[in-house]
């Protein structure tokens, strides 16, 4: 898994509904990201790869 840094944008596979969201955080598997429509979530980095958005 490539490793994600705070500022990056990703998007989440299995819910395109929840927009683009901004990494706010990366402890470990646990990643902190605030999406367009969904907000701030944690996502379990281990389980979902979220996939980089380049803009």
């Amino acid at each position: 898994m490539n490793q994600l840094q705070p500022g990056q944008r990703v998007r989440h596979p299995g819910q395109p509904q929840w927009g683009i969201g901004q990494v706010q955080s990366v402890i470990g598997d646990r990643v902190t990201v605030n999406f367009e429509h969904a907000g701030k979530l944690l996502i379990n980095g281990a389980v979902v790869a979220l996939e980089v958005v380049e803009e």
